[in-house]
């Protein structure tokens, strides 16, 4: 059962370890409301199914996805990366956090499914489930003390 587990800490810690260990970018919760995501924004989006059903959402600026994509592919800073580079990345990013994040959970859920991860674009973009029902966490993170971005886990245990 899920209760067991704090989601907030569970989803920090897995998207600490995949920024720490894969992307090469420090990580750090961020508790300043004042400081959104400004300007044009990605949101990258995965989602689950079994005992638990839900979506777990990235969402940061372009400039930080960039970022993020330069990063990963080991890429001078100084270098474009294409869009489709810079979409990949961040689906990957939710892709690897979704993979931490379950691996966490398995213990106390039953088995979960995960599909591939999506990425749209877009200003103030919001996530939610259609029932009204889901427990919704989200994560507000500084990434390399230069850009913001939510990490956001919206499910339903449908074990009860």
């Amino acid at each position: 059962m899920i209760d067991s587990i704090c989601m907030n800490s569970v989803l920090l810690a897995s998207a600490s370890e995949v920024f720490e260990t894969m992307i090469f970018m420090d990580l750090e919760q961020c508790f300043d409301e004042q400081q959104n995501i400004a300007g044009d924004s990605l949101l990258s989006s995965i989602t689950f199914k079994g005992d638990l059903n839900g979506c777990l959402t990235i969402c940061c600026s372009t400039d930080c996805a960039k970022s993020i994509g330069i990063n990963m592919l080991g890429m001078d800073p100084e270098e474009q990366i294409s869009r489709e580079g810079t979409y990949d990345a961040l689906g990957e990013v939710a892709n690897m956090v979704m993979g931490s994040v379950k691996t966490k959970i398995q213990q106390n859920t039953g088995n979960i499914s995960v599909s591939i991860p999506v990425v749209i674009s877009g200003r103030e973009i919001v996530t939610r489930l259609s029932d009204g029902q889901a427990i919704k966490t989200i994560v507000k993170v500084l990434i390399d003390s230069k850009y913001i971005a939510e990490f956001c886990l919206l499910y339903k245990d449908n074990s009860l």
